[in-house]
């Protein structure tokens, strides 16, 4: 018994810590609060089911936010009908805790391809480097190297921060917003 409530301590100060952070990073990639929500919220639940493994796991909250992301632009979250229905959700609720910048951001990556947005969200907000990134999208380092400098030239007119920023820039610090999602 008391080694079950351990591990739903465990569990409880990990989802406490990370929840919020990581329902953002979702949100910037998908550009929508409520499925990043939901996408987030069943991501967890397959965590507190294999929590025993996934705790073990050198950064448990990238796998969270493998999952979560994979459920949010799965087929089937795809739907017309769901989607619509998440649109009109997310248009009329108020959106919590999160600052005009961050919505700008989130408008503008909008914008870009969803894999240059992923690549951007993971590199400049998350602050996650060329070959974590690759490891979490499954790609060749080329590959997110790529969309890193075509999505920051296709925010560049849009983001200030971007039409400025080189390739050798620092990640999410030089945004202030890198692990404060």
């Amino acid at each position: 018994m008391a080694e079950l409530r351990a591990h739903e301590a465990d569990f409880d100060e990990f989802f406490g810590a990370s929840f919020r952070r990581v329902v953002s990073q979702i949100y910037a990639m998908t550009g929508n609060l409520a499925e990043a929500e939901d996408a987030v919220a069943e991501a967890y639940a397959k965590a507190w089911q294999r929590w025993s493994l996934v705790r073990g796991y050198t950064d448990p909250e990238a796998w969270i936010r493998t999952v979560a992301y994979r459920l949010a632009v799965s087929s089937w979250r795809k739907a017309v009908n769901r989607r619509a229905a998440h649109r009109r959700a997310a248009a009329s609720a108020e959106t919590p805790e999160l600052s005009a910048d961050h919505l700008a951001l989130v408008d503008a990556l909008r914008q870009i391809s969803a894999e240059q947005r992923r690549a951007i969200v993971l590199f400049h907000l998350v602050g996650l480097s060329i070959s974590e990134i690759a490891a979490e999208t499954d790609s060749p380092e080329g590959t997110v190297k790529s969309h890193l400098n075509r999505g920051r030239k296709a925010l560049a007119p849009l983001v200030s921060e971007f039409a400025t920023a080189g390739s050798g820039e620092s990640r999410g610090s030089r945004y202030g917003l890198a692990r404060e999602w």
